[in-house]
């Protein structure tokens, strides 16, 4: 493949540590200025590819390019758009490769969870087809943890560290006032259908009566009396109650406890917030007096307390991205792959889109305590490592400083409007 140019785009819920990955393959891409010319990165997602809205990220500094490495969400901005398939919609398809043939791409990079994933892969089918010669290469990114091949996903073990550093300290709160004030205070973390965000919850309790006392796992149907039963031995016992609950939690009829009625772009369930249901049926019951939180965007853009080994974990696959569509792959997405947990060692494999697009996976049984209500020590081992390490930002009057980009727009070729 002659000298061409290079299109990254970031896709989904954004994370602390997404822009890490941006670095790695920008500045692993400047180190090929012999085969990639330009790394153009779409406004918004692949709605920047669809409507020709391209950055030149060649204008950017190398230090600014450098500071993306500590500057949580997306520096070129995100989006949640599933592209149809080839037969719903073959305009899409067609306006993306006419783009691309319009700014001599030949190099496509989609830094995202399965959805993202699913679009690299149909990209990649229909390309050669459509008469364009295009390298297709995903990023793996989601807080959710769930993507399959790879041992962990970038984003994860930076939330993982949030949500464990924030059940620890709210217990601590807990327990300082319960005698006279709040017993009960319900965490609610993300996970629709996988519970590995709210499983690292489990990480701040190191000794009985630790905070969460317990943890509620969409992996898991809920009981509602037993629950119930379970907080009320827990205050009585412990004098307060802690929990974590992942906001994707069902009840034995299927449906989320949670779910609001409506749906989003991609066509999921758009859930209104499950810490309220649970903490009203504590209330409703013992008449305990409660405080609940939901930490939402907080726990996914927290980069002033990010994981170490997240942080490099994204970079390494920013960087061996670029490497594997340099040495022809195409269809694929690189990997982290675990060596040895004692001591934790890991190294860099890739999967192919066909095994990766639109499969979630979920936490095993083995690491869901038999209660129900915890995590196994087969999970901790699991866990812990992705949590360690600290990688902080430079500060500024007390406060994280972060890079905003220029994002300086391309010129546009075709100049030709398109609905999205």
């Amino acid at each position: 493949m002659s000298i061409k140019n290079a299109f990254y785009a970031q896709s989904g819920g954004v994370t602390a540590v997404i822009n890490a990955s941006a670095c790695g393959l920008i500045e692993t891409a400047r180190q090929h200025n012999d085969k990639i010319a330009h790394v153009y990165a779409g406004r918004n997602g692949i709605i920047g590819a669809l409507t020709e809205d391209l950055i030149d990220t060649n204008v950017e500094s190398a230090e600014d390019i450098a500071a993306l490495r500590y500057t949580p969400s997306g520096a070129f901005g995100s989006c949640r758009y599933k592209l149809k398939s080839f037969e719903e919609n073959r305009a899409e398809y067609e306006r993306l490769i006419a783009v691309f043939k319009a700014h001599n791409i030949g190099y496509f990079f989609y830094n995202g969870g399965g959805d993202s994933q699913d679009t690299t892969h149909k990209l990649s089918q229909l390309s050669e087809s459509l008469g364009h010669d295009l390298r297709c290469i995903g990023i793996p990114k989601t807080v959710d943890n769930d993507l399959p091949l790879t041992d962990n996903c970038p984003g994860f073990g930076s939330v993982a560290k949030y949500v464990a550093v924030s059940i620890r300290e709210a217990g601590f709160d807990v327990a300082s006032m319960a005698r006279t004030s709040t017993k009960v205070f319900v965490l609610e973390v993300m996970g629709r259908h996988a519970g590995w965000i709210a499983a690292a919850g489990g990480l701040a309790a190191e000794k009985e009566g630790d905070s969460p006392h317990i943890i509620l796992f969409p992996e898991r149907v809920f009981d509602q009396e037993k629950f119930l039963s379970k907080v009320d031995e827990t205050v009585k016992k412990h004098g307060f109650c802690c929990i974590v609950v992942s906001e994707g939690v069902k009840n034995a009829d299927g449906k989320f406890l949670a779910e609001a009625g409506t749906h989003d772009a991609f066509g999921h369930a758009q859930l209104g917030g499950v810490a309220p249901v649970v903490a009203d049926m504590i209330k409703t019951k013992f008449g305990y007096k409660y405080h609940w939180a939901v930490a939402d965007y907080l726990q996914r853009a927290a980069r002033h307390i990010a994981s170490k080994t997240d942080v490099e974990q994204a970079y390494a696959m920013g960087k061996a991205a670029v490497e594997l569509a340099l040495a022809g792959k195409t269809a694929v997405m690189p990997t982290i792959v675990r060596t040895s947990n004692t001591p934790y060692q890991w190294d860099i494999g890739y999967g192919e889109l066909k095994d990766v697009a639109n499969v979630e996976q979920k936490l095993p049984a083995h690491y869901i305590r038999e209660d129900g209500f915890g995590i196994t020590a087969e999970c901790e081992e699991y866990l812990r490592p992705l949590i360690m390490g600290e990688d902080y930002p430079p500060y500024v009057n007390g406060l994280p400083h972060y890079v905003q980009l220029k994002n300086k727009a391309v010129e546009k070729i075709l100049n030709e409007p398109f609905d999205v």
